[in-house]
């Protein structure tokens, strides 16, 4: 992925093409929330990097909670089906990873304020 496009907690500069790509694929992981808590997976910082080459080849490299979330035969193939869904996409792998683990530290600012914890 020589031109691939890395989206690591926001969109980084890249051609205006890919990251509207990237933008779009990011509102679609806005639209997943995990089932036991009231925030999306974008903004509880489940989502670790996003990769898109000028083909539209997308990688997303993507946690969950705990490694015994309920949630885990739910949410990824959630997360690449929305993935697949947006214009410009033409492939997607998503890869559950375990390192680092999550940790509340990874939540943005929006989605402690919505906790209730800043």
């Amino acid at each position: 992925m020589d031109e691939a496009i890395k989206f690591e907690a926001r969109v980084l500069e890249a051609p205006d093409e890919l990251r509207e790509v990237g933008e779009r694929i990011i509102e679609q992981f806005k639209t997943v929330y995990d089932p036991e808590i009231p925030v999306n997976i974008y903004e509880l910082g489940l989502i670790y990097k996003l990769m898109i080459d000028a083909g539209g080849a997308t990688t997303i490299r993507m946690t969950l909670t705990t490694p015994m979330c309920p949630a885990a035969e739910v949410l990824p193939p959630e997360v690449e089906s929305k993935a697949r869904g947006v214009e410009g996409v033409s492939s997607v792998q998503l890869d559950l990873v375990w390192d680092p683990p999550w940790s509340i530290e990874m939540m943005s600012d929006a989605a402690k304020l919505e906790l209730g914890m800043i």
